[in-house]
């Protein structure tokens, strides 16, 4: 099954990173090629790398094999529907965010999406800004790692959010 492509998305101008951004690694699991171009495009210009899988097998092994930030997964796709890629990565205990975008839109569709495991849901057509801010709050929930704070050098260590210095302690 395919979704209908002119149903996929608003277009619009992404807007750049700022500088308290941070680049995230994408995978789009996407069959409409309109629809994945657009969003690997529209990724990559505001400062993310966005890789592309046209169909659910191809998504699978490359999210199995990768380190992403999140996915983003269409729920309709040749080979392996997304409900079923995103469910074979939850029982490998992969929990990696899910983003799933789709054209079925009703609320029991929505809420089979969630239940297979994906984290957010987003009927077709969407903007761009709100498919955006949606793969920024499920990569902060996931929690990448904590941004380092202190620096050591020798036996100084420096705190940046206290402005503080102090003699290292020596193990």
């Amino acid at each position: 099954m395919h979704e209908d492509a002119g149903r996929a998305m608003v277009t619009e101008s992404p807007a750049p990173l700022t500088a308290t951004d941070r680049h995230m690694r994408l995978l789009i699991i996407e069959d409409d090629r309109e629809s994945a171009d657009y969003l690997v495009k529209a990724f990559r210009e505001v400062g993310h790398i966005a890789d592309l899988a046209g169909d659910g097998e191809e998504g699978l092994s490359l999210a199995e094999s990768g380190d992403y930030d999140v996915l983003v997964v269409d729920r309709m796709l040749p080979k392996r529907d997304g409900l079923s890629l995103i469910g074979a990565l939850r029982d490998k205990g992969d929990r990696t965010p899910v983003l799933i975008l789709s054209a079925l839109g009703q609320v029991d569709d929505r809420i089979k999406g969630l239940r297979a495991g994906g984290d957010d849901y987003l009927p077709k057509p969407y903007a761009f800004a709100r498919t955006a801010g949606a793969v920024e709050v499920l990569s902060r929930r996931h929690g990448g790692p904590a941004e380092e704070t202190s620096y050591r050098v020798g036996d100084l260590e420096l705190d940046r959010l206290s402005h503080r210095w102090r003699a290292a302690r020596r193990n």
